[in-house]
């Protein structure tokens, strides 16, 4: 099942100054805050930043409950794997595809 969004990932450049404008505008501390990912919760939605994720650019990731199943439909449908599923640790997997249109459509599961 397809829940939505539920993660979007920015890509930052100085990660310090990011983490301090995100703080500072969503009100809330960072809940994971490491130098290669900053986590913030808000309500049921992630807002992270990635200084390394300029390749990628802004990802949006749908919680869906089969990654395996929902990325081979991407896939099916003419979509182009950009990242094969990948263990992220807590029980969490992504994978992200690019659509027709060059679209980045992030996959996010979560045991």
């Amino acid at each position: 099942m397809n829940q939505g969004i539920k993660v979007v990932v920015y890509p930052v450049a100085d990660l310090a100054q990011a983490k301090e404008t995100f703080k500072t505008f969503l009100g809330v501390e960072p809940y994971a805050d490491s130098p290669y990912y900053v986590g913030f919760k808000v309500g049921d939605m992630d807002i992270g930043l990635d200084p390394n994720g300029h390749k990628a650019g802004m990802t949006a990731y749908y919680a869906v409950d089969n990654i395996r199943q929902n990325l081979q439909t991407l896939l099916d449908s003419g979509a182009e794997l950009v990242q094969d599923i990948r263990d992220i640790g807590g029980g969490g997997l992504i994978a992200s595809v690019r659509d027709a249109a060059g679209n980045i459509i992030g996959l996010r599961q979560f045991a």
